[in-house]
């Protein structure tokens, strides 16, 4: 199961999502509610793939379940752990806007919380074991999904 990245599951999802809406049609958002949702989409493919390019750059590991060999704090990195999978969940979100069936709003549901329960803590064990002190301050100053905690 380790083979199964993240942005295979968001692949899976969005095609799920465009399914379910097709085959189970529920109450739809108006169209001019919808177009939001390309804003949503544009977003998180930006904060995604602006970040995997910058793992690219540092020269660093990317994959979800090999070894982290360098703690990046740049970019977005600095108000949350995990902007590509935020980048996803804005992504699957404004999807399912798009879609504006109330069906594909499961999408993102179910992405947030692999990512959540799954992804994420076994990324943050490899971290720890990796950087240790260096990590937790890290993880002590920047919260998992958004948002920086006090210093004080």
């Amino acid at each position: 199961m380790t083979s199964f990245l993240p942005p295979k599951l968001v692949a899976l999802l969005a095609v799920a999502m465009a399914v379910g809406t097709y085959v189970a049609p529920t109450p739809a958002l108006p169209w001019p509610a919808r177009i939001a949702g390309l804003a949503a989409i544009a977003v998180g493919v930006a904060l995604t793939l602006r970040h995997a390019l910058l793992f690219q750059r540092l020269d660093t590991n990317i994959y979800t379940f090999n070894d982290p060999d360098l703690l990046v704090r740049d970019g977005a990195f600095a108000w949350t752990r995990n902007p590509m999978y935020l980048g996803f969940v804005l992504f699957l979100t404004g999807l399912a806007i798009g879609l504006g069936s109330v069906v594909a709003f499961i999408g993102p549901l179910v992405f947030f919380v692999a990512a959540d329960r799954w992804y994420i803590p076994f990324e943050e064990r490899r971290m720890h074991a990796t950087f240790g002190a260096d990590y937790e301050r890290y993880r002590q100053t920047v919260r998992r999904w958004m948002g920086r905690r006090s210093t004080a």
